[in-house]
């Protein structure tokens, strides 16, 4: 994959922004705030405390800050949910401002791009009504920054991603005395791979989660790398391609009645008959090949002689350029129901993709103007929503074959749900994204070597939407109706 998982690696992503931090870094008064919005009918009372959280060594030098954001309520002993994105380069706006916090950017039903000038409403599905909130910015997204270049490489890697917010957790929990709380941390995309990196750090360093919401799941990344040598990506994204294919109604008739129904058979190919075709590469027999051209073709809308030529393999940015482009149309990678114009017909990719273009502009400028007017930050650093302030290769801790292996945090996870039996694990997943595809999670989650009764505290949800399932109105009220029995049964 060549661009951001949430956004898996977003272009320019390791560019060089303007300087390090003009000023030394010094400890900042939080703004504190009183808060109210009307959820179905009822009030909801709150406090916003907004924040940086000092990163700090041994000898009390500031090497870092972690901007912040809380949220809480009165009330005996509430829940405390910590919230992050992913990228690695992703503030957390996108969590904040499109499902959990009470407030929202407000985006048409579907999830496409309204018109500016941009609008925030009140969030009916804020999770505030049962847990208290926290979003944090990691180093290099946000206002989140380290003193200077070299002290954040520190942190651009998976290890000290994990250490870093960890460490902002801990010191949450000591400062505003929430060791008793029920705890939770919430992460989308490759914030999946950081919560399942941190349930362990957490239970190892004396702090028990009792649940774990993934959100756009990404753990093992051998299931979403294109790479010569690694089959296993193409199996994994075969469902997704399906249930595109079904939205833009390019299936055969008898597919195009039940989305499940579609997939499930695609689901069915894509971990038997497909595999085992990838698996014999140059060796296929010619009836063996036509019989998986003529297999693939039924599941993904493309034509024979394209997947022929494809080998039986499709890269994402060649489907999503290929599936309608008899109708001049790319659809998104983020959320394939949403399409755009491309400029080139005969271009092999797509020059942009339509559904992160539709997200962008509307939660930047809402997180910007929310920061000021709403939460009384004043910050004069860029608000990295994506990408930008990542100003060295991020370190995936991958040594072996030349960089061709692969970062898996899914073992942290097994770890941690063996040490802590009670934690629950909630995994959110859309049809149409294909950066983080459904298939992919549920293929890691089996191979984690659980056992029965540890898999009983594994919960699954399925949208039909994309990466962001929640900019999208009716899947956004279900989240939050399977959130809500998540929180009650992880208190069981």
């Amino acid at each position: 994959m060549r661009m951001l998982l949430v956004l898996i690696l977003l272009p320019g992503l390791w560019a060089q922004p303007a300087g390090s931090p003009a000023k030394p870094l010094t400890d900042q008064k939080p703004v504190v705030r009183q808060a109210e919005i009307s959820v179905h009918g009822r009030p909801l009372k709150y406090q916003s405390t907004t924040g940086m959280m000092p990163l700090k060594t041994e000898t009390g030098e500031i090497e870092a800050q972690l901007f912040y954001v809380a949220y809480t309520v009165e009330g005996p002993n509430r829940p405390l949910t910590i919230c992050f994105n992913g990228g690695p380069g992703a503030g957390s706006l996108w969590l904040h401002l499109g499902a959990i916090g009470p407030q929202r950017a407000a985006m048409n039903d579907d999830g496409s791009l309204p018109p500016a000038p941009y609008k925030m409403e009140p969030n009916e599905s804020t999770w505030l009504e049962k847990s208290d909130l926290v979003f944090v910015d990691p180093v290099g997204t946000g206002f989140s920054r380290a003193r200077n270049t070299e002290t954040a490489r520190k942190y651009f890697g998976v290890r000290g991603d994990i250490e870093s917010v960890g460490t902002f957790i801990r010191n949450y929990l000591n400062q505003n005395k929430r060791w008793q709380s029920p705890l939770y941390i919430a992460g989308e995309s490759y914030g999946t791979t950081r919560a399942a990196g941190l349930s362990q750090w957490l239970v190892d360093h004396g702090i028990a989660l009792n649940g774990v919401m993934l959100i756009s799941t990404i753990m093992n990344f051998q299931t979403v790398r294109f790479q010569r040598g690694n089959d296993l990506a193409y199996a994994m994204h075969l469902p997704t391609y399906t249930a595109i294919a079904w939205y833009h109604k390019k299936l055969p008739a008898d597919l195009q009645k039940d989305l499940r129904k579609a997939v499930d058979e695609s689901r069915k190919f894509a971990s038997g008959d497909y595999q085992l075709l990838l698996y014999k590469g140059d060796t296929l027999t010619t009836e063996e090949r036509k019989r998986g051209v003529d297999q693939l073709a039924r599941l993904t809308g493309l034509s024979r002689d394209f997947l022929d030529r494809s080998d039986l393999r499709v890269e994402i940015q060649r489907f999503t350029k290929e599936l309608l482009r008899d109708r001049g149309l790319t659809v998104g990678r983020l959320d394939g129901r949403l399409t755009g114009h491309e400029g080139s017909a005969t271009s092999e990719t797509p020059s942009f993709d339509p559904s992160l273009t539709a997200i962008r502009p509307p939660y930047t400028a809402i997180m910007n103007q929310y920061a000021l007017k709403q939460l009384g930050w004043e910050d004069e650093k860029e608000y990295f929503a994506l990408g930008g302030g990542i100003t060295a290769p991020w370190d995936w801790g991958i040594t072996q074959n030349g960089g061709q292996g692969y970062a898996d945090t899914s073992e942290n996870l097994r770890a941690a749900m063996q040490r802590n039996p009670h934690m629950k694990v909630f995994i959110a997943s859309g049809y149409y994204d294909l950066a983080t595809p459904l298939h992919a999670v549920e293929y890691t989650v089996s191979h984690m070597g659980l056992s029965p009764a540890l898999r009983k505290n594994l919960h699954w949800a399925d949208y039909e939407a994309g990466h962001m399932m929640y900019i999208h109105v009716p899947s956004l009220k279900k989240l939050k109706n399977d959130i809500d029995r998540f929180y009650d049964d992880s208190r069981k």
